[in-house]
């Protein structure tokens, strides 16, 4: 239970920092930071599953902690309601319409990618088969 929070705790420093990089640089009202997070967080998920799957023989419990532990506090997808919503209450209808189908689209594209790559990995150096 502890190693879950502390993967949680790292999981969410890890969300903060990259989205506030990311914001920094933005200057539109668009949460691009969040997006960000969220397709990162899509694509490391599905390397990750398919590592796990067929390449990483760890533990039923490592695996909890790093997708649920780290991987649920690094996602936002509750950030990205509360902001979609925000657009909407402030009737930006494209930004809002834009940030569901980017998030959504682009982060399931990238699952799947992130899955391939992982399926990729067999037989490379540092990689156990």
């Amino acid at each position: 239970m502890a190693l879950m929070a502390v993967a949680g705790a790292c999981g969410t420093l890890a969300r903060y920092g990259v989205s506030e990089l990311v914001q920094r640089f933005n200057t539109t009202a668009f949460p691009l930071g969040t997006a960000v997070v969220n397709i990162i967080g899509c694509f490391s998920a599905g390397l990750l599953w398919s590592l796990f799957e067929s390449r990483w023989s760890i533990a039923p419990e490592t695996r909890m902690i790093i997708m649920v532990g780290f991987m649920g506090a690094f996602t936002t997808f509750s950030a990205f309601i509360l902001q979609t919503s925000e657009l909407v209450r402030a009737q930006e209808w494209l930004m809002a319409i834009g940030n569901v189908t980017l998030q959504n689209g682009v982060g399931f594209a990238a699952l799947f990618v992130g899955a391939a790559l992982g399926r990729s990995f067999a037989g490379l150096p540092g990689f156990p088969a």
